[in-house]
């Protein structure tokens, strides 16, 4: 009886202990099976992350050329401006105050030269727009005074804005003009008729410009475009006018 008691007392204790290391794998297996789940879990938030945060990055740069590119929109006009007029590019001619001409001569021995003049005007404009003057000759270093007329047929105010060039475009460098309407907004009622006046002059260093030699013949052109102020206008009188007629209506 001793030795089952013993025998039964030793199986016991192997048993449990068998119980204990089988719980104890059992929760190692859990553990390392969830181990990778939590990894890929955390792996994924990690993912999520980095890909907001390049997504904010890119907005951020977005936004940046952005506003860059509207900067240099605004810059490259002036910019231009100031290189063509440089350069005579595209036929820019120069611009000069009124008070640098007052001891202006025409060159001795210098060439006459023929300044032809055009007009047009976009479709979108509708206007007449002419040179009084086909053609004017001066000399190198003298000034001479041509006019625009433009005359405004429609039964509404038309605001336009003329861009000009001049051919050939090299000449640009040395056509010099002092009074002149391009670029500035010009407004006409219905049946208005304005002369605009173009004040100008060829340096004297065309002379020694051998690219030059061979042009007698310049021409200055002008566009007239329509610009969208005078729709707005147009909007802001039609607005007054509501206004008035409804002060009307109350009085009586």
């Amino acid at each position: 009886s001793i030795l089952k008691s013993a025998s039964s007392q030793l199986f016991n204790q192997s048993s449990s202990i068998t119980l204990r290391l089988h719980s104890s794998t059992t929760t190692r297996k859990a553990i390392i099976s969830i181990s990778p789940i939590r990894a890929r879990r955390f792996s994924n938030v990690r993912e999520e992350e980095n890909l907001a945060d390049r997504n904010v990055r890119i907005s951020l740069y977005m936004v940046s050329v952005a506003l860059a590119t509207l900067g240099a929109a605004y810059a490259s006009v002036p910019l231009y401006k100031v290189f063509c007029q440089a350069t005579g590019f595209g036929g820019t001619t120069q611009r000069v105050e009124a008070h640098t001409v007052r001891d202006m001569s025409p060159a001795e021995e210098g060439r006459v030269l023929k300044i032809t003049f055009t007009a047009d005007v976009n479709d979108t404009l509708e206007w007449k727009f002419k040179p009084q003057q086909n053609s004017v000759k001066v000399i190198p270093g003298e000034t001479a005074l041509a006019f625009y007329k433009a005359t405004n047929p429609s039964k509404s105010a038309i605001t336009g804005v003329a861009t000009y060039n001049v051919f050939p475009p090299k000449a640009g460098l040395y056509f010099n003009k002092i009074q002149c309407f391009c670029f500035e907004e010009q407004r006409l009622r219905a049946g208005e008729e304005i002369d605009m006046p173009v004040f100008f002059f060829i340096d004297k260093d065309i002379l020694e410009d051998s690219a030059m030699d061979h042009v007698n013949n310049i021409t200055l052109s002008y566009t007239f475009f329509k610009t969208g102020q005078d729709e707005e206008e147009e909007e802001e009188e039609s607005e007054k006018k509501t206004d008035i007629s409804q002060i009307t209506e109350l009085v009586k």
